[in-house]
């Protein structure tokens, strides 16, 4: 596809211009960018909507850019036209990628280094299902936690994006799993062989001891605030917590970065405490920064395994909604209603 074929038609993207409701979001169309050196175009035939979106629209993601911007943690799509000095082999591949933001578009334009060959048999919403939700699944699990068959293992909020992968990934792999989560999601989490807490109307830490005697092997916390302490708490000896977000302070006023940097100096605390245990803050981009080299090559490897297990029908898609791009908001408000289990997906 040459520049003068791009140029001539248009993307469709949602744009976040400030602190809104979701009905606040805007629909803007403008020519389609063709892609530089070493670059791809991808037409998205699928994205996601995650708590970093909820976080932005309020401001509270700790690093996100300046508003206006078009959202979009990750993305699922094929490949149209590839730039001078890229693999042209990829022309036609269907493709994953994560972005940060940027995926709520039908074409977005993308270094050819960052993106994933999606494998044969499998859907662009399937495949979306196990992207930034995969991998954050998968580099916990084995990354951070290292968790061995046998051991016993706590998932807060285990209906959710991630905690739905964490589980299967965890079972897949000879582990136990105590999961929380309301009560309207306990069948198939139980179905999945998840022993279950229901955090609006139990004692958490309680009932996990009950379950767990002698602690948990690792505990993964999306959740902050007190939650992280107590998470902390139900640890073995030789346990690992793996803290990966702050969802008890999303409509918290005031600096955003206070409660990042809040849980980031409670885990280096916990960290250099002698006690046989070990706290993790997980980012997903972490070491990107330090080496580009090794986060790609960490990020293909890993997102590599998720998806293959999904292809394997090792782990399945589990879909909350499909929506059209259009209805972003719509699909925003979904999320933030905690109603759902699994990811809700945006279609160009």
């Amino acid at each position: 596809m040459n520049t003068a074929d791009t140029t001539q038609r248009q993307l469709t993207e949602i744009v976040l211009p400030g602190k809104v409701e979701p009905e606040g979001l805007r629909l803007r169309r403008r020519p389609v960018p063709a892609p530089g050196p070493g670059q791809v175009l991808v037409a998205v035939e699928a994205t996601g909507v995650s708590f970093a979106e909820q976080q932005m629209r309020r401001g509270r993601y700790f690093d996100q850019p300046a508003f206006p911007f078009v959202p979009g943690y990750d993305l699922v799509g094929r490949v149209t036209a590839v730039g001078s000095g890229g693999p042209h082999g990829l022309e036609g591949q269907r493709i994953a990628a994560l972005t940060k933001i940027g995926a709520w578009s039908s074409h977005v334009v993308l270094d050819a280094e960052d993106v994933v060959p999606v494998p044969d048999g499998l859907s662009a919403t399937e495949a979306e299902t196990a992207v930034l939700n995969g991998i954050t699944a998968w580099q916990m699990l084995h990354r951070k936690a290292r968790v061995r068959r046998g051991r016993t293992v706590l998932v807060h909020g285990a209906n959710g994006g991630v905690g739905t992968l964490l589980v299967q990934l965890a079972r897949a792999s000879g582990v136990r799993v105590i999961g929380t989560a309301s009560a309207r999601h306990h069948d198939a989490l139980r179905a999945q062989g998840v022993e279950l807490v229901d955090y609006r109307t139990e004692d958490v830490p309680a009932r996990v001891r009950e379950l767990a005697p002698g602690g948990v092997d690792a505990v993964f916390d999306h959740v902050g605030g007190r939650s992280v302490v107590d998470s902390w708490k139900l640890l073995a000896r030789g346990g690992t917590l793996v803290a990966y977000g702050s969802a008890a302070t999303l409509d918290d006023e005031g600096p955003k970065m206070r409660p990042f940097l809040k849980l980031l100096g409670q885990v280096w605390l916990w960290q250099a405490l002698p006690n046989g245990r070990r706290a993790y803050f997980y980012n997903v981009w972490a070491g990107k920064a330090f080496s580009k080299k090794g986060f790609r090559r960490r990020l293909h490897a890993d997102l590599a395994q998720v998806l293959e297990a999904l292809r394997r029908g090792e782990i399945s898609a589990t879909v909350a909604a499909e929506l059209p791009l259009s209805e972003a908001a719509g699909a925003l408000r979904l999320a933030e209603s905690r109603a759902v289990a699994g990811k809700i997906v945006l279609v160009p």
